[in-house]
This record gives C-alpha cells, sequence and structure tokens, in this order.
C-alpha cells in the first residue's frame, strides 16, 4: 500500500527511494535526516492502520448490510410471491363470487320477470272479474230499483183501490143505512097505523059491549 508518496513502509525502501531521488548528492543528508524520517513515517502509520481497522469494520458494516438488504429482499421477493398468489386467490375468488352473483342475478330476473309476467296476468283476470262483478252489481241494482219502484207503484195502486174500496164501502154502507131508516119509518109508520086502526077497532069493540076502555 503506497502511503504519502513513498513506495513502501521500509526505512530502507525509503532510502533507496530518496537517494534515487537525489542522484546521490544528498545522501549524507538523507543519512542524518533518516531517524526523523523514520519517526514521521512511524507516525504516519499509525492512523494509516487505524484507517485500515476503520476501512475493515466500515466493510465488515457495509457486508453485514449487504447480506440484510440480500436477506430482506429475498424475503421480499417471497413476502411479494406469497403476496401476489394471495392477489389471484382474491381475484379467482372474486371472479368466482362474481360469476356466482350474476348466475344468481339471471336467476332472480328471470324468477321475478315470470312472477311479474303471473301477476299482471293475475291483475288482468282480476279486472276482468270485477268489471263482470261490477256489471252483475249494476243490473241486480237496476232489477232492484225496477222492483222497488214495482213494488210502490203496486202498493200505490192497492192503497188507491182501498181508499176507492172503503168510498165504495162507506158509500154502500151509507145507502144501506140510509134505505133502512127509510124503510124503518115506513115500517114504524105502518106499525103506528095499524096500532092506532086496532086501538080504534078496540075501543069501539068495547064501547059495543057498554065499557070504557079507559076503565079496563
Amino acid at each position: 500500500m503506497l502511503c504519502c508518496g513513498f513506495p513502501s513502509d521500509s526505512p530502507e525502501q525509503y532510502f533507496r527511494f530518496y537517494f534515487n531521488q537525489t542522484g546521490g548528492v544528498k545522501i549524507l543528508s538523507g543519512l542524518k535526516s533518516f531517524s526523523k524520517v523514520e519517526n514521521e513515517l512511524e507516525e504516519q502509520r499509525r492512523p494509516s492502520l487505524l484507517d485500515v481497522v476503520v476501512l475493515q469494520d466500515h466493510v465488515a458494516l457495509q457486508r453485514e448490510s449487504l447480506i440484510r438488504v440480500q436477506a430482506d429482499r429475498s424475503d421480499l421477493r417471497r413476502c411479494l410471491r406469497n403476496m401476489e398468489q394471495k392477489l389471484q386467490h382474491e381475484i379467482q375468488d372474486r371472479r368466482d363470487i362474481s360469476s356466482d352473483l350474476s348466475r344468481q342475478y339471471k336467476t332472480m330476473q328471470t324468477e321475478l320477470t315470470h312472477k311479474v309476467k303471473r301477476l299482471e296476468e293475475e291483475v288482468s283476470q282480476l279486472k276482468e272479474e270485477l268489471a263482470l262483478c261490477q256489471e252483475e252489481l249494476r243490473k241486480e241494482k237496476r232489477e232492484r230499483e225496477e222492483l222497488e219502484e214495482e213494488k210502490d207503484a203496486a202498493i200505490c195502486d192497492l192503497q188507491l183501490k182501498l181508499d176507492n174500496m172503503e168510498t165504495d164501502y162507506e158509500k154502500i154502507l151509507h145507502e144501506t143505512l140510509d134505505s133502512l131508516t127509510s124503510q124503518l119509518s115506513v115500517a114504524r109508520q105502518g106499525w103506528e097505523d095499524r096500532s092506532t086502526s086496532l086501538h080504534e077497532n078496540y075501543k069501539q069493540a068495547l064501547s059495543e059491549f057498554g065499557l070504557n076502555a079507559l076503565d079496563v
């Protein structure tokens, strides 16, 4: 791993690199500053190791995250497949229910159509029967009215006849009474005349015998 532009973390390799770069002119100054450079490299090396550890931890975390993501993705795919299967089942169930409801609706519609037709026929028949009953009722009402009129006319005729008969009977009774009274008067007059004649004859017969009718 390259760090800070040097080919390696080894001091010898750094020295050779430094020697090649300066062309051998600054060998002594390089030797003098070797310990200083070594210290700097050591100081730079520590953060680099720390960075490596941090990077390794980060990579491990990323790997774990990737594994979890892959596991979650697998779970999501499995859950998605299950949901798709459930959705397909629900769609099929809905289709079955819709088909069954459609069949029931058609059956109910057919039955309702037949029932409505039957009820319309019954209503038509009942209307005809009602019309016949109303006609019979009107006919019976007319006949009853005619019968009432005939009965009233007969009652009036009978009442008139009774009134006439009563008048006739009263007239006949008066005539009979008048005739009877006249006959009684005539008979009474005849009885009185006969009684007077008999009384005179009786008085005359008594006087012939010298008797007084008042003394007898």
